[in-house]
């Protein structure tokens, strides 16, 4: 059932607009006692799913006794971060979720079903996680928020990946990077019916399907004309309905169809959002469709500090580094301890161009930051942030096509909002 629904690529929803449909659809439900609130971390701010999640607490008071946010492997929000995306809701409330410790497997995906729908891609069952405290908290509503966007592992983001890779567990979370990324990136980025997807909804049907979440799904893009985020459209439903109109909404506020390949490309990641490559290489995902053979990235990553925000995917990014599929798949085949962390394999692959263009990353200088020697040996090139800066300086360069010094490039300011892709590439 959808309990609500409002948005375009023209709305622009203000604070009270995303209050006010929340409350409609809160309205109608009954007999709501004990609530759970599933939103992302503080790696999807934009989201607007901080301030749904703070409504929520303001509706609900002490009947909202948790919140999960959906970590998956992220490291733990700080107290800043709690502080800032979630306002005045009570920091005791929040729990912290361990995606190796605090999961329970709520079924098995055969397979058999896991083959066909990635076309023979892998040949492996799948198990549903979830974190226990879904479970065994007796909720009368869970609330799972959260944006809907596009994706390199799902397709689109969000709905039931909220649940089934945000609160779970390290074979779910795995095993469905590793689907998506032998089935092709580029054939799943900005699709909502993928292979991954499929599994997820098997998940949903059969495993969790007792369970009372509500989703909330928000849909965020850039407006080019004055540079500003915006929130074009609230979701709010209990099946399936509720994510394929916020999919439909997304393509049409975050996908931008081009029509030449771009021969260099320039992106931001803001210092707030973006430490890790782990998060960082959306830079990559999000273009590899746009950017022409022989092409050039460059990433502007002034708090980069990290691979990996799990100490171990960090250490076997820093092992193995990005180069390329045959080269990941021929180092799992030969080393165990990437063959049991299929996730950290996957974003291996995802972070290569397959040889096909240059990644040039331009980190921070301060204390802590990645350092030049340490970007070269994943497999990146290195340039000094302060030269390319002054050369393509942020501040004055607007979202999308730009020339500076008689050469065009194309701008990016925040990759995690949007998908850019050659028209000739994609196939809708």
């Amino acid at each position: 059932m959808l309990y609500y629904e409002i948005g375009s690529p023209s709305h622009e929803l203000s604070a009270e607009d995303l209050k006010n449909g929340l409350y409609k659809a809160l309205d109608q439900l009954k007999d709501i006692d004990k609530v759970l609130a599933i939103p992302p971390d503080y790696t999807r701010l934009p989201s607007r799913a901080g301030e749904l999640t703070e409504f929520t607490w303001q509706y609900y008071g002490k009947k909202l006794t948790d919140v999960l946010p959906a970590l998956g492997t992220h490291n733990p929000m700080t107290d800043e971060q709690i502080s800032h995306m979630f306002g005045t809701l009570p920091p005791s409330l929040i729990r912290e979720h361990d995606w190796r410790n605090d999961v329970v497997n709520v079924g098995e995906v055969p397979a058999e079903f896991v083959q066909e729908v990635s076309e023979g891609a892998v040949n492996f069952s799948w198990p549903a996680q979830v974190n226990k405290l879904l479970l065994m908290g007796n909720y009368d509503l869970i609330l799972s928020i959260g944006q809907v966007v596009p994706h390199e592992v799902v397709g689109m983001a969000n709905y039931n990946k909220n649940v089934f890779v945000g609160t779970g567990g390290a074979e779910g979370i795995n095993k469905s990077h590793f689907v998506g990324a032998a089935y092709g990136m580029e054939r799943m980025m900005g699709h909502a019916d993928t292979p991954v997807r499929k599994i997820f909804n098997y998940a949903s049907e059969n495993f969790t399907n007792h369970l009372p979440i509500l989703y909330v799904q928000t849909v965020v893009g850039l407006d080019k004309t004055d540079g500003k985020v915006k929130t074009r459209g609230l979701f709010i439903g209990d099946d399936y309905e509720v994510f394929d109109k916020a999919a439909k909404l997304s393509l049409q506020v975050n996908f931008e169809m081009l029509d030449k390949p771009l021969k260099k490309v320039v992106v931001w990641l803001d210092p707030t959002e973006f430490k890790s490559t782990w998060l960082g290489n959306k830079s990559i995902y999000r273009t590899r469709m746009a950017i022409d053979d022989n092409g050039e990235l460059i990433v502007l990553a002034p708090a980069l500090k990290e691979f990996g925000e799990d100490e171990e995917i960090d250490r076997l990014i820093r092992k193995y580094g990005y180069f390329g599929t045959p080269a990941t798949l021929k180092a799992c085949d030969e080393n165990e301890e990437l063959r049991k962390n299929l996730s950290a394999a996957a974003h291996l692959i995802h972070g290569s161009s397959e040889g096909r263009f240059s990644i040039t990353y331009c980190p921070g200088k301060k204390p802590g930051n990645v350092t030049k020697e340490e970007i070269e040996s994943v497999g990146f090139k290195y340039a000094d942030i302060d030269e390319v800066s002054a050369k393509y300086n942020p501040e004055k360069l607007k979202d999308g096509f730009n020339m500076v010094g008689g050469e065009e490039i194309f701008y990016i300011s925040n990759p995690a909002i949007g998908l850019w892709a050659f028209k000739d590439r994609f196939k809708y």
